[in-house]
């Protein structure tokens, strides 16, 4: 999952793995942050970066055969650039050798919710388009998801059940 603060990435995680029977790793970036005390930090944010490669590899070695990630490096990468003016080249070379079959960009299209950790409610628009010129300039596949929760998700299948079908001819 990938796209702006408060898009629906957790919920779509979560309803997807009980969808598929299978498992997602939740937001590693939103439980650090949230246990810091003082602000985060460029290193910070690169400790982050290696937790979800980790998590990446960890993932391919349980060998299931999907699994979801309720935020990744292409919005570390978004974030190192947003806030620092840069990004460790390390990081996208490691986006780069990615092996992600569907990146599914979700849009900023229903309501932010406020938290101690979210702060970007009013650039949106703007990451979302970042994000997807990332996508975009890696090659990566993704789709866009977007409307209320029950349609998102059904857009979400949509998409996942068409990767799952030409991996199966």
């Amino acid at each position: 999952m990938t796209g702006p603060e408060s898009s629906g990435k957790t919920f779509l995680c979560d309803e997807l793995s009980k969808h598929y029977k299978t498992c997602w790793k939740p937001e590693f970036a939103r439980e650090y942050v949230e246990n810091l005390t003082r602000n985060y930090t460029f290193k910070d944010v690169e400790i982050i970066a290696r937790k979800q490669i980790d998590q990446y590899n960890e993932a391919i070695d349980e060998g299931q055969s999907i699994i979801f990630f309720d935020t990744f490096l292409i919005i570390t990468k978004i974030w190192f650039t947003y806030v620092y003016n840069q990004c460790p080249m390390w990081l996208h070379r490691s986006i780069k050798n990615l092996k992600i079959d569907l990146y599914l960009l979700c849009s900023p299209d229903i309501p932010w919710i406020k938290d101690g950790v979210r702060e970007n409610g009013h650039v949106r628009e703007e990451l979302f388009q970042l994000y997807k010129q990332e996508l975009e300039y890696y090659g990566f596949n993704y789709a866009i998801v977007n409307g209320a929760e029950e349609s998102r998700k059904k857009l979400a299948i949509q998409h996942i059940n068409r990767i799952l079908t030409q991996t199966e001819v």
